[in-house]
């Protein structure tokens, strides 16, 4: 038995020792904490404020800031306006924090997404100003009504459509993208839409864009995708499901889709479709969440029934910029006052906000939108 007096030291080190262990502890858990509520809070910034899993947002006394959206549609040949409507809000200084593309959109939404200024808008213009329809729809040797017959998925190889891709865009990976670029596609495997966020930008792009029947579909991942306006010919949803509280979308047509008089089943068969892709817009304008604001650009109504037909381009880029410069001035947006940057630098002075958009009934236009 060790005697009492030999006993003590032992007893005030082990005291001390153990003190020592449960502040150390405490001191690490309280930093923990508080690491992982900093790192949250700058997760939820990074994410446009949108809450977590367990619906926790930051602290009152900093609210989060506004993302902003930039959702461009499908459209074909039309998709020139959208070039007009990108000249406009570069030179306006309009940067957004996410960019999501359809079709002819994506196709749009990358060139921006990798150079969003006036010069890369430019360079995107002069590209469009120089398409024929040989350009981006090569023919095969089997030409007229036969061309449909043959044993192939597509009537037009993607070839050319990779041209103007790799010639549009100045990065190879999605991820590498300046401003954050999500682009849709829909899984011919089953039937779903597939989202593509990261990987070769070309694939995606061409996969975005691939029409049924008019090219072939593309294989990422060991999935065959096709169009992604057959599933989402403008998704705002996915803008919205990413937190973003400011969307301004860009369509290649009217808001509402007027079916022009068919005289072939055929023609038929794609006004149906076409019906069908813009009825998910006008009902998602209709469920629009609270707090989000959406500014919608819509091209003109006329259109030829010649999908290779590129000799409206450049009265398609003018009707571009002439609906942005009448959305923009509508909204208080034109220059002399910037339109609201989503990145640093900060425009100087004060920066007059987008109105809040209230849902749109199906029979209005862009003309009558009403703000609140």
């Amino acid at each position: 038995m060790i005697p009492a007096a030999a006993n003590t030291p032992f007893a005030v080190g082990f005291t001390l020792f153990v003190v020592a262990f449960v502040i150390l502890t405490v001191l690490v858990v309280r930093f923990t904490i508080r690491r992982g509520r900093i790192a949250r809070q700058e997760w939820l910034a990074r994410e446009g404020g949108r809450p977590g899993v367990d619906g926790a947002q930051p602290d009152g006394d900093h609210p989060a800031p506004q993302l902003t959206a930039l959702v461009l549609a499908g459209g074909g040949t039309r998709g020139a306006t959208q070039v007009g409507m990108l000249e406009v809000l570069a030179e306006n200084g309009f940067v957004p924090d996410r960019i999501y593309g359809t079709s002819v959109g994506a196709i749009n939404g990358a060139a921006f997404a990798g150079d969003p200024t006036v010069a890369g808008v430019e360079r995107m213009a002069s590209i469009w100003r120089g398409l024929t329809g040989d350009d981006v729809y090569p023919s095969r040797f089997v030409h007229g009504p036969w061309q449909y017959l043959q044993q192939r998925d597509s009537i037009h190889p993607n070839t050319g459509l990779r041209k103007v891709i790799e010639e549009g865009i100045t990065y190879d990976r999605l991820e590498d993208a300046a401003i954050p670029f999500e682009v849709v596609a829909t899984s011919i495997t089953d039937g779903r839409e597939r989202w593509l966020v990261s990987g070769p930008a070309v694939e995606a792009i061409l996969a975005s864009a691939a029409v049924p029947a008019i090219f072939p579909s593309v294989e990422i991942d060991g999935d065959r995708l096709v169009d992604g306006g057959v599933v989402d010919n403008v998704p705002i949803s996915r803008a919205i499901d990413a937190g973003a509280t400011r969307i301004f979308v860009l369509l290649c047509g009217p808001l509402t889709f007027i079916p022009p008089p068919s005289k072939r089943p055929v023609e038929v068969m794609l006004s149906a479709l076409f019906i069908s892709v813009h009825a998910r817009f006008t009902r998602e304008l209709a469920r629009l969440p609270d707090g989000v604001e959406v500014i919608v650009f819509a091209g003109d109504g006329r259109t030829s029934r010649d999908y290779t037909d590129f000799s409206g381009t450049e009265t398609l880029i003018d009707a571009g910029r002439a609906e942005a410069t009448d959305v923009l001035r509508r909204h208080g947006l034109i220059n002399p006052v910037q339109l609201p940057r989503a990145h640093p630098p900060a425009p100087e002075g004060p920066v007059s906000e987008p109105p809040v958009v209230s849902p749109i009934p199906a029979e209005r236009t862009s003309e009558d939108l009403t703000t609140h």
